[in-house]
């Protein structure tokens, strides 16, 4: 599907869609409790789809209606599964080191760009103690043995979905056990959303310096009713797209979210632009935006949009931190360096980031997607700047996290040709 903008200014409101980074996590935590769960998840995506259809396969039943998800959990475990994960690297992430903890004989059914994407050092730390992988790149991947032993350690440096994945794990240890997480941990809050999200589920977890320590408990053994937030990042879109020229404001928004990407308010407080936020809403209206430089290690999945603001920010926009972008759907310090030079953008590429001249407009033209939701998205944002229509190429990608998003920006006034 290809999707042609008219430069617009948005203007209104909309309401933040569910956070599938918190959906992920409620669904496995649900899955493994000791009591039925539900769950409301106003919208749905790929990705969240894929966690429910994986967790479905492991033996528990999920079911989905008028916005709530209601999860009997797994009753027994099954000694083999075949589990697709669609493009979801959270989903993959996450129940590798589930099932070799749980001992099942897993294939993992991969699509897009996932079978490329490392798997290391989770592979390495799983082969010493005890699981065999089939090697990297396979699709299916293969994933046998039980786990032995219970305190592990691992570099925080390459994804917390790591970190996540294996918390989940010791969460299912009949004993517990211990994560130390060396290096520096990046992506940081959402190591903070698993703990919160177990912690509702009554697992005890500490941390002390680098070490994570999970006691054994029961996982809720009574009915309760979890609430998936607003997401932050989806939410980004529609407030970047106003700071560049618009006025919006986005409601369903936890200001006191985990998500790490809620520091788009400071971000676009930073580069001049009007932000008011209260009673779950944030609004954003255009000022004259000045250059900043921005430490992406903790917010990586906003540094699309963020290019995007800086695109048309004057003076020179530094962005750092950001090499783990080049194992995402797409190597994306690289597709989004195409998409804003293809508008034209200035913009370089450095080893773990980008250096972002800021014009006082862009002209319009055709973006590939490269199959990726946030290039997608941004490319979107980035047509307000635009003195011409922007066409994107494969712009179907959103529905992996967004799927509703056109529909959305229309509500905000964005047009389509």
């Amino acid at each position: 599907m290809n999707v042609t903008l008219i430069p617009s200014s948005p203007k209104g409101e909309v309401r933040a869609i569910a956070s599938k980074s918190a959906a992920h996590r409620l669904l496995i935590c649900a899955a493994f409790a000791n009591a039925p769960t539900k769950i409301r998840c106003e919208q749905l995506n790929r990705d969240i789809e894929a966690t429910a259809d994986c967790l479905s396969a492991l033996g528990a039943t999920i079911d989905y209606k008028y916005g709530f998800f209601t999860v009997k959990p797994i009753k027994d475990i099954p000694k083999e599964a075949k589990l697709h994960c669609g493009e979801s690297g959270s989903t993959l992430r996450f129940l590798v080191p589930i099932v070799a903890a749980l001992g099942v004989k897993t294939e993992f059914v991969l699509k897009g760009r996932l079978p490329e994407r490392p798997l290391s050092p989770l592979r390495e730390l799983l082969e010493e103690n005890g699981i065999k992988l089939s090697v990297q790149g396979s699709n299916p991947l293969i994933c046998e043995g039980k786990l032995n032993g219970n305190e592990f350690s691992i570099s925080g440096s390459v994804s917390s979905q790591f970190i996540s994945g294996l918390l989940f794990a010791l969460a299912l240890c009949k004993n517990g056990g211990s994560l130390t997480v060396t290096d520096k941990l990046e992506s940081a809050p959402y190591v903070s959303l698993t703990c919160d999200a177990l912690k509702k589920f009554g697992a005890n977890i500490t941390k002390k310096g680098s070490v994570f320590t999970v006691i054994p408990t029961k996982l809720l053994d009574k009915k309760k009713t979890f609430n998936v937030e607003g997401d932050w990042s989806n939410a980004a879109f529609p407030l970047c797209a106003a700071a560049i020229d618009g006025d919006v404001t986005v409601t369903n928004i936890n200001l006191t979210s985990r998500q790490g990407d809620k520091k788009i308010v400071e971000l676009l407080l930073q580069f001049g632009a009007d932000v008011e936020t209260g009673r779950g809403r944030v609004r954003v209206r255009h000022a004259p935006l000045k250059a900043i430089d921005i430490d992406a290690s903790h917010i990586p999945d906003l540094v699309p949009v963020l290019a995007a603001v800086a695109s048309v920010a004057e003076g020179t926009t530094r962005i750092y931190g950001a090499a783990r972008l080049r194992i995402k759907e797409s190597d994306r310090l690289l597709t989004v360096c195409n998409m804003l030079n293809s508008l034209g953008a200035d913009v370089t590429q450095t080893e773990d980031g980008l250096i972002i001249n800021g014009k006082a407009s862009l002209i319009g033209g055709t973006v590939d997607s490269a199959n990726d939701h946030r290039i997608t998205m941004s490319a979107a944002v980035a047509s307000v700047a635009c003195d011409s229509p922007v066409t994107i190429l494969g712009a179907e990608a959103c529905q992996k996290s967004y799927p509703a998003f056109f529909e959305d920006m229309e509500k905000l006034g964005f047009k389509k040709k």
